[in-house]
């Protein structure tokens, strides 16, 4: 099938590498322009350009996909199907309008759960029991076309949005190439009772409140991690928590019930959050013995309340 592949990040570059691995005729790649990233803040190339250029693709980068030049470009390739994964921009009518078989996008939720930016890290905060991948027929709305194949997968007691991401992204990439594969598929529109929206992840939804449960902490700490990570507060400076879990314990919220070389168990709102990894502004991701050993931590010390 001669198609377009329109995405950015790793989550669309896997679904990128499963067509171009199951025979497909991927005749143009869309993904955002190079952001500048490292330590030199040099332009980088997006995931999924890295798999274009390997494969000898074409690539195109625009700014917007609502110019005229733009859209006549995408018509000229004359693509049977239009495949979108966590591409970043709007795609307007007349693009949506433009493959025979329209613009099919990889989300990973199970619509209409979860519509929106940040499905992976939502289902996590929520406590979710199962998240999915659903390839969707796009239309004018916010991940509302309906649903042409959809897969569950539960969610592990210890995944991180960084796990399910990898989980969630190679179902997405198998099923992208099941629905490719069989079309034109029957879609099932989407009901209208569940829908929630995944809002993008910010930075000060990162703090950790000590007066939450527990077991909310937990569900905190693995849903921000890799990114922004979970930030607690101690003796005025900022402690990143990579990895915790939830402990029997009681204590005024914030306040240091234990220490040892493995943990340091903080008492919450409810139970207590035993911290296994840490970081300090500027340092690295440590276990606690090598954290301690820069930052004695003692029985009654107290991580700081959110304002």
């Amino acid at each position: 099938m001669k198609l377009i592949f329109a995405g950015t990040p790793e989550f669309a570059a896997q679904a990128l590498a499963a067509i171009i691995a199951a025979g497909h005729q991927v005749a143009l790649v869309l993904t955002q322009p190079d952001r500048p990233a490292g330590r030199g803040m040099s332009l980088q190339p997006s995931a999924v350009k890295q798999v274009a250029l390997a494969h000898g693709i074409e690539v195109f980068q625009p700014l917007s996909l609502k110019d005229v030049e733009a859209q006549s470009r995408i018509a000229d390739v004359g693509a049977e199907v239009m495949v979108v994964a966590a591409y970043g921009l709007i795609l307007p009518q007349a693009v949506l309008d433009l493959p025979r078989f329209g613009c099919l996008n990889i989300h990973a939720s199970l619509l209409p759960r979860w519509r929106g930016a940040a499905p992976i890290q939502r289902a996590l905060l929520a406590g979710d029991a199962e998240s999915g991948v659903g390839i969707m027929q796009m239309e004018a709305g916010l991940d509302t076309g309906p649903v042409l194949l959809q897969e569950a997968l539960a969610i592990a007691h210890d995944d991180t949005a960084a796990t399910l991401h990898d989980k969630l992204a190679a179902l997405g990439a198998r099923l992208v190439v099941d629905a490719l594969g069989r079309l034109p598929l029957p879609a099932a529109v989407q009901p209208t009772d569940g829908v929630t929206y995944a809002h993008k992840i910010e930075k000060a939804e990162a703090a950790i409140d000590w007066r939450r449960p527990a077991a909310e902490l937990d569900r905190h700490v693995r849903a921000f991690n890799p990114f922004p990570g979970a930030q607690a507060r101690f003796a005025g400076q900022v402690v990143k928590v990579w990895q915790a879990v939830p402990v029997a314990g009681s204590g005024e919220p914030g306040s240091v019930l234990a220490v040892d070389r493995r943990q340091i168990v903080v008492a919450c709102g409810e139970g207590a959050l035993a911290l296994g990894e840490l970081q300090k502004a500027g340092g690295k991701r440590l276990p606690v013995q090598q954290f301690l050993a820069g930052h004695p931590l003692q029985v009654g010390d107290r991580f700081e309340l959110p304002g």
